[in-house]
């Protein structure tokens, strides 16, 4: 878990030197082509795409389901929304609701984990000459195409770190013998909270020292 990505490259040798630009385009159809699915069939399909994916670039399994944890949240509070609705008796147990949200879910966490094996596959500076070249032609337009390539690329590598974050952080919690398991849906809400607060305000600090290092390095200037 403390490897950075360029020393995981290094180890794995030249079978990740796959162009950044076809691991862009790849997870940009099937992040669009997996939400017209609307069947079962379809998303097993998409899961063996997945499976195929990350054999192809040999993506660390075991690291990207730890740092999908956070999406597990999610995804449980979409299954719980779409199971239980109102009835006679308060809330009630729905068969196609819980079928719908296992689905949804399902799209989520398939989509999630794509995004974070193509982000631990390549490196940021791949990552923003990849979406500097593939926004090229928009300079004609006098698009800011550099300044757009670095924000999508540090809005990528911004996924993987956010995700170990998070599992600091509950792991402090933890340790604190606090309970995110145990009680009704609402509790447990109420519990990722303790997690949720101090990972915005350390994204916020992490967002404010990368503008400070960026201006100290007079990123923007024009000689």
């Amino acid at each position: 878990m403390g490897r950075s990505v360029s020393e995981f490259l290094e180890e794995q040798g030249s079978a990740y030197r796959i162009d950044a630009r076809c691991k862009i385009l790849m997870l940009a159809a099937y992040s669009v082509g997996i939400f017209f699915v609307d069947v079962w069939a379809g998303m097993a399909a998409y899961a063996l795409f997945f499976a195929a994916a990350c054999a192809g670039l040999r993506a660390p399994v075991r690291k990207v389901a730890a740092l999908g944890v956070p999406v597990y949240v999610i995804c449980a509070v979409t299954v719980a929304f779409n199971a239980f609705v109102p009835g006679a008796s308060g809330l009630d147990l729905s068969q196609p609701g819980f079928e719908r949200g296992c689905f949804f879910a399902a799209r989520i966490l398939l989509l999630t984990w794509l995004s974070l094996a193509v982000c631990l596959t390549v490196e940021a500076t791949e990552l923003t000459h990849a979406f500097s070249s593939m926004l090229r032609p928009l300079s004609a337009l006098r698009a800011p195409v550099d300044d757009i390539a670095m924000v999508f690329s540090i809005a990528l590598r911004f996924i993987p770190q956010m995700a170990e974050e998070y599992i600091r952080i509950r792991d402090a919690q933890w340790c604190r013998c606090a309970e995110f398991d145990e009680g009704p849906v609402a509790a447990r809400v109420r519990a990722h909270c303790a997690i949720m607060v101090p990972l915005l305000v350390g994204l916020f600090r992490r967002a404010d020292r990368l503008a400070s290092s960026m201006d100290a390095r007079c990123y923007g200037m024009r000689g």
